[in-house]
């Protein structure tokens, strides 16, 4: 599962940790996460993130 980054602030998106503040468990892959997911640093919509290599 690939790491996403986000645009403007930064944060990376890792989904084996998943997003345990906003009730995302690990191992949720960046595709799978509801649509009005929010990045938790500076809420970017999904569409801000891109794919880390």
């Amino acid at each position: 599962m690939k790491k996403y980054q986000c645009n403007i602030c930064g944060y990376v998106y890792d989904p084996e940790a998943g997003d345990p503040e906003n009730n995302i468990p690990p191992n949720t892959p960046f595709e799978s996460l509801p649509a009005d997911w929010v990045c938790p640093i500076c809420g970017a919509a999904k569409d801000q993130f891109s794919p880390m290599d």
